[in-house]
């Protein structure tokens, strides 16, 4: 199987893991704002989601000397948080929205990144050389970092942790998960960008490194003014 094709394989498969964590949560007794799954707040959503995705993952290929066009799942969370704050704003939802979101996030990315690690060289998400006895050859002869599964390990592990603050009724996971899945990975994609062969735009900042300090910044500022987060009982609203 071609690595094009084991790609799209496991994007289908990150989209339908996504949807059962939204069905196993909905089983849990938890009740999330139902602005969240309105078609405007989708269309929103979706629509800054792909914006982003392509805007960011063409813009780093280019910025490191590379023709074509690109998908990036960081750019993708950047411009569907862009797109939502702004419907939210022009329509005065006050309410926050995307806790609904944190487990399909965290469950999409790390299964997405196991087809970006089987895509090889020409997925462009390969890491730099390196001598430790885990490198990967991508078919170039060259063992480099396999940074996609570092990604996908490390998504896993919140995924599991957030599971497990569910089951436990953790109130303050539950309710403000959105922010810290999105604090979670912007701090731990701000580690691998330095072993990835990007060109770098300030220092040796890479233009995922400064989208991954946009998106820590953005939780942490969001996780800082967020209400306090009441018990959960049998049924919670998050």
């Amino acid at each position: 199987m071609s690595g094009a094709l084991l790609h799209t394989v496991f994007d289908v498969a990150a989209w339908l893991a996504a949807g059962a964590a939204v069905y196993w949560l909905s089983r849990q007794g938890l009740r999330f704002p139902a602005q969240s799954f309105a078609l405007p707040y989708v269309a929103a959503l979706m629509f800054g989601a792909g914006l982003g995705a392509y805007l960011f993952g063409s813009a780093n290929l280019w910025l490191s000397g590379e023709s074509g066009i690109a998908r990036s799942v960081e750019g993708a969370l950047a411009g569907g948080i862009a797109a939502v704050e702004l419907y939210k704003w022009s329509t005065g939802i006050g309410v926050r929205t995307g806790a609904r979101f944190a487990l399909p996030l965290a469950l999409g990315i790390a299964i997405g990144r196991l087809g970006c690690y089987f895509a090889g060289l020409d997925d462009f998400t390969y890491g730099t050389p390196t001598a430790l006895p885990w490198g990967h050859d991508f078919g170039d002869g060259i063992l480099r970092h396999p940074v996609q599964l570092y990604e996908s390990a490390a998504m896993g592990v919140f995924a599991l942790l957030y599971v497990l603050a569910v089951l436990n009724r953790n109130a303050y996971a539950i309710t403000n998960g959105l922010y810290l899945v999105l604090l979670f990975y912007g701090a731990q994609r701000f580690l691998w960008e330095f072993l990835k062969p990007y060109a770098t735009l300030i220092g040796s900042l890479t233009l995922f490194h400064l989208l991954s300090l946009s998106i820590l910044l953005y939780a942490a500022i969001m996780l800082a003014t967020a209400p306090k987060a009441r018990p959960l009982h049998e049924r919670a609203v998050a």
